[in-house]
């Protein structure tokens, strides 16, 4: 499902009024509709309703949710800012007039132009917040940041109208948090905001529901954007049913160079994530004290002694695989530091790097430019950090990754809840799957196989990550439906691989 910037969504929306033959009133009364029923189905006539609306047209909507909710008994209080009076939207003129004529005195109802005297709020209240959408351009200032951070203070529950005032839907570098409403409940149009899916901004959006406003379908196809959210039914569009003809070698071959003294079970992990998601024939280079871990562990991989007992000091490629991952527990030993910088050096492949790999890059930094183009590397925040810079917010981590993937052309995997693969193209796939209880540790190890999996299996590279990571966190999904989040392990998540994939089969 495509993800649509703000201008993006102002396109589609005048589009969907001109094919239609109506008016923008008409699509705010539509949009109002959607919030009336989401409010009116939470809470009762007698809970105090507190709309604050802007000049704009997310203060039409507020206003308009006003005048539906009055007509479905409810007696909300309303406070519409049109401080530069005078300078309303046409729509959020018009609802005005509407909510005057429908309910006259019968409700409060104040048009702040200079001072405002904010109204006692409290936990017992419900205040909806119309004041800006998503046709901010500037971070607010004045009187507004005063209002939000009053609002904020309150501790009444605060519902936001498309977008929490104050945000931007996409990138909000230079904004101050401070000065965005922090909604507990945010009622969206159509898709989230991009903005949505940073950690960062979690305490500002709180529970997000989508509403389908019936926006134009063509426009919305004809529309370009460069994110988009996977969910299982773009999985099973590319997913394809096994022949029954095939033989393991059909499957591919796996290389998985991982493990060391201390960390065996990150290698089987990622062995069997590999296993489980298909792969032909999996090999696992690791030292040697790793053989009866291996083994006994895992014994439909097979092993690849290196020649020290306890660390990787040597990747010679033996065989030609059809994908060589490495990282899960390697270590950064000086000799596995150095084995790591031959490898990079004069392995010309595709490949995926993860974990110790990562850290063994990032104490040597010229080897970035040396990373096989199209490689895979599978970073979470920190690994991230310590290659490419401090980064405060996932944002900026995002932003970063766009840049770095399009100058060494690798595919980015920003693990996190909503796991982001950021491809060279500069399309940006976030992950729909998952669930806290996978932030334990081998997660990363699992998916690291998966993807290697896939890849084998000859999906396309880009392909095989953004439909790897989908699958293993709809197999951490399955697995905390059965062990919940706290006590889930990373074993978990390679036991329901199988079944993950068939039910996106299905």
């Amino acid at each position: 499902m495509k993800i649509f910037t703000n201008d993006g969504l102002r396109r589609i929306g005048d589009r969907t009024v001109e094919k239609e033959g109506i008016e923008m009133l008409d699509l705010i009364e539509r949009a109002a509709s959607a919030v009336s029923y989401e409010l009116i189905s939470r809470w009762r006539t007698s809970k105090r309703f507190v709309i604050f609306a802007g000049p704009g047209d997310n203060g039409a909507d507020a206003l308009a949710v006003a005048r539906m909710m009055y007509e479905q008994g409810y007696k909300p209080e309303v406070y519409l800012f049109n401080i530069k009076s005078a300078m309303l939207s046409p729509c959020c003129l018009a609802n005005r007039d509407r909510l005057l004529e429908t309910a006259g005195d019968d409700i409060k109802f104040i048009e702040v132009i200079q001072n405002f005297n904010p109204p006692e709020l409290d936990e017992s209240d419900v205040v909806v917040d119309g004041l800006f959408g998503n046709g901010l351009r500037t971070p607010l200032k004045g009187g507004y940041t005063a209002l939000v951070q009053y609002i904020n203070a309150s501790n009444a529950y605060v519902v936001s109208i498309d977008v929490p005032s104050g945000m931007f839907g996409e990138w909000n570098v230079g904004n101050d948090r401070r000065n965005i409403i922090q909604a507990d409940l945010t009622l969206t149009y159509q898709c989230k905001r991009l903005a949505f899916y940073f950690a960062e901004n979690a305490q500002c959006v709180g529970e997000c529901k989508v509403l389908d406003i019936e926006l134009d379908s063509e426009g919305m196809a004809r529309t370009p954007t460069d994110f988009y959210l996977i969910e299982r039914e773009n999985v099973h569009e590319i997913m394809k049913p096994r022949n029954p003809f095939i033989n393991k070698y059909d499957n591919g071959t796996v290389l998985l160079i991982a493990g060391s003294y201390g960390m065996m079970g990150a290698a089987v992990l990622a062995a069997k994530g590999a296993l489980r998601a298909g792969a032909g024939l999996v090999t696992v280079h690791a030292p040697r004290c790793g053989y009866q871990v291996l083994q006994t562990a895992a014994p439909e991989a097979l092993f690849e002694p290196d020649r020290d007992e306890i660390m990787t000091t040597a990747i010679d490629m033996r065989h030609t695989y059809s994908v060589v991952a490495l990282g899960p527990g390697l270590g950064v030993q000086d000799a596995t530091l150095e084995a790591v910088h031959q490898f990079i050096m004069n392995f010309r492949r595709p490949c995926l790097l993860d974990a110790d790999a990562l850290n063994c890059i990032a104490r040597r930094p010229m080897l970035l430019k040396s990373i096989p183009p199209r490689s895979i590397i599978t970073p979470h925040a920190i690994e991230f950090d310590r290659l490419f810079g401090e980064h405060n917010t996932d944002e900026e981590r995002l932003k970063k990754a766009i840049d770095v993937s399009r100058i060494y052309n690798i595919t980015i995997v920003l693990k996190g809840h909503y796991t982001m693969t950021v491809r060279p193209d500069s399309k940006i796939y976030v992950n729909s799957s998952g669930n806290p209880g996978m932030a334990t540790p081998g997660s990363g190890d699992v998916l690291t196989g998966v993807i290697s999996a896939l890849i084998a299996q000859n999906y396309p590279a880009d392909w095989s990550v953004v439909l790897g990571v989908y699958i293993h966190g709809l197999a951490g999904d399955l697995a905390a439906q059965e062990h919940g989040t706290y006590g889930m392990v990373a074993s978990d998540i390679v036991d329901n691989l199988g079944k993950a994939i068939v039910e996106v089969m299905r």
